[in-house]
């Protein structure tokens, strides 16, 4: 895969190291703003796809409040509103139903909380526990049995599947699994891009505009009070955004300007950096992480163009 350098690591004025990756910026309109690596090389989503399995429920009749559709989209930082918005959205069901492992809490301050506390790893504390909430609620309102409803062959699944390819305007070209233990559909930094343009121009009310609204009044469920993607959305009105392991991410605006970016190496301190330097090419600027770590190649010269 053809990645190039985006960011460097600097210390006292030199390159101490440095780190590879693709990033695509679309016009609302779906043409390309920015280019650089491989944007339409498959590659896996990870959780930059949950806003896409969002959608796809609410498009099966899931109906939930913000705060619902929030937390399904989320990687989550198992903070005590994050495991009070995915009971929520259990309902009725018991913990011990959720397809997720059992972990502890993301965030380093909650998990040192709890093993202080001698408590043991939850499935509810689980970054995807909102998701897997999410489909046992859409499995029982379809009438679909809810055993097994991680199989790629689960009606759940297979509707899931389709719906990211509607939103990616791409075929699925592989099927693995994600570290949740759902099904994870291999797409490239186009399709992501395509998908949640969509999501985020989606007009209130449609399957789309519902995940949209939910992550925009919902920002902190999404991520957490100590998360980048959380202060980003903050900073910036209307702006929908998820990161994912390997350092993936995508964001986009409410005209449905989009933004995809993968750091090749999983490094995730360089994914702030680039998505800062990916929306000042769209005219919105965002803290860009530590000073020392700065963009370089043809990012660097694109922001150099945009900035006069």
């Amino acid at each position: 895969m053809n990645h190039e350098l985006l960011v460097e690591l600097v210390r006292d004025g030199m390159v101490e190291g440095g780190h590879h990756g693709s990033v695509i910026v679309l016009a609302p309109d779906g043409t390309t703003l920015f280019g650089v690596g491989a944007p339409d090389a498959p590659m896996y989503p990870r959780s930059t796809a949950k806003p896409l399995q969002a959608t796809a429920m609410a498009r099966l009749g899931l109906r939930l409040p913000p705060a619902g559709f929030a937390v399904a989209a989320a990687s989550h930082s198992g903070e005590p509103m994050h495991l009070d918005a995915v009971s929520a959205v259990l309902g009725g069901w018991s913990a011990d139903a959720l397809g997720n492992p059992a972990d502890f809490p993301y965030d380093p301050v909650e998990r040192d909380h709890w093993v202080a506390a001698g408590r043991a790893p939850s499935r509810l504390a689980h970054n995807c526990s909102g998701k897997h909430a999410a489909m046992l609620a859409t499995c029982e309102l379809n009438g679909w049995r809810t055993d097994g409803y991680l199989d790629p062959a689960h009606p759940l699944q297979r509707l899931i599947a389709a719906t990211v390819e509607d939103l990616t305007g791409r075929a699925i070209e592989r099927v693995a699994v994600d570290g949740c233990g759902a099904p994870l559909f291999a797409t490239t930094l186009r399709g992501l891009a395509t998908a949640v343009s969509k999501i985020a121009a989606a007009a209130p009310g449609t399957p789309e505009g519902l995940v949209a609204d939910g992550i925009r009044r919902h920002p902190e469920l999404v991520g957490g009070s100590r998360r980048d993607v959380t202060a980003v959305m903050r900073a910036v009105p209307g702006l929908i955004a998820k990161d994912g392991f390997e350092a993936v991410q995508v964001a986009a605006l409410p005209d449905g300007t989009a933004i995809a970016a993968k750091i090749a190496d999983g490094g995730d301190r360089a994914r702030l950096p680039v998505l800062a330097a990916a929306l000042k090419l769209c005219g919105v600027s965002v803290p860009s992480g530590p000073e020392n770590l700065r963009v370089t190649g043809k990012l660097a010269e694109a922001l150099g163009v945009a900035s006069h």
